[in-house]
């Protein structure tokens, strides 16, 4: 299986359950991990036999830039649903909210 990595995501978001955090917000650090085969998009250099990056950045910002959550694990889990609802190749992805 094959991996695409993005790091060091940044977005501010109101996440928490404290007051402070939900009023205040706070930067949140997004890492993906997205595991998909990637034979046929190196062989056809065509977008559409691949997972469009712009597209995922956009995905996690609605996210984590979106309504508040309370625990950033539930971001992490939101985060992993959307992905696999509008990436028809994702076979698997490791999310990391920091």
């Amino acid at each position: 299986m094959d991996k695409i990595k993005l790091n060091r995501m940044q977005f501010y978001g109101y996440h928490g359950l404290f007051p402070e955090e939900r009023k205040l917000g706070q930067r949140f650090l997004v890492d993906l991990e997205l595991f998909l085969d990637l034979r046929k998009a190196g062989q056809s250099d065509r977008m559409e036999d691949s997972i469009h990056y712009g597209e995922v950045y956009e995905q996690v910002k609605a996210v984590v830039e979106g309504q508040p959550i309370n625990l950033i694990e539930a971001v992490a889990e939101t985060i992993a649903e959307q992905l696999f609802a509008n990436c028809q190749l994702l076979k698997a992805c490791r999310v990391t909210v920091m």
